[in-house]
């Protein structure tokens, strides 16, 4: 088992044990020079992204559901964004949000050498507030925001979701914080709040997959 200070640190650490997590890592295929310069530079600036073993995750919900429409709250510098478009195809589109320009410009350019530029909208701002502005219904909306907005981000999400569509949500186990049961932190007592909602919701079938941080996958019924 590799040293934890060794790994990068969009890994994440401690949701599954040491040497099953570093089995299902050395098992991925290598990515394709683009993905792999933007994983060096998450670990190198502790830029947040999903990582690949989540990534493929989301690539594989969009090619199972035949996702053609894709809204990304909370995009940072377009890891999993790449993942999602070329996932959804030359006729899909998926929305990129992210509240800084800096971070928006550097993904443009990731997607520009991606080949999938085409198929990406880019939208800075709030990502509920660029959501709640959508007319359209989502066949996938993938929440990766501020931790405290997580149950505002579903109440926003659920409505411009279509029937059968999948809401996905990163970090819903949060470094195992989410099993204290009387958490100080806001963002553990919002992800709580979140998990329960999903799973209480009667418009919603979820499940938690216990991957890198959590990933819920909850199917609209």
């Amino acid at each position: 088992m590799a040293d934890v200070a060794d790994k990068p640190r969009w890994m994440m650490h401690g949701i599954t044990a040491g040497p099953v997590e570093d089995y299902l890592y050395s098992l991925l295929p290598a990515r394709d020079e683009v993905l792999a310069e933007i994983e060096d530079a998450a670990a190198k600036r502790n830029i947040p992204i999903v990582g690949p073993a989540v990534a493929r995750v989301l690539h594989q919900l969009a090619l199972i559901t035949g996702a053609k429409n894709i809204f990304e709250m909370g995009s940072a510098v377009g890891y999993s964004t790449i993942w999602w478009a070329r996932a959804v195809g030359k006729d899909g589109r998926v929305i990129y949000t992210d509240g800084d320009r800096r971070n928006a410009d550097e993904a443009r350019g990731y997607f520009q050498r991606s080949g999938v530029a085409d198929r990406i909208t880019i939208k800075v701002g709030d990502a509920l507030e660029l959501l709640s502005e959508e007319k359209q219904e989502f066949d996938i909306i993938f929440c990766d925001v501020d931790k405290e907005d997580y149950p505002r981000a579903l109440r926003v999400a659920l409505p411009r979701l279509r029937k059968g569509g999948l809401f996905v949500v990163d970090n819903v186990l949060w470094s195992g914080k989410v099993t204290q049961g009387n958490p100080t932190e806001g963002t553990t007592k919002a992800i709580q709040e979140l998990n329960r909602a999903l799973y209480g919701s009667a418009e919603l079938f979820a499940t938690i997959l216990p991957l890198r941080d959590g990933v819920a996958v909850a199917i609209k019924k």
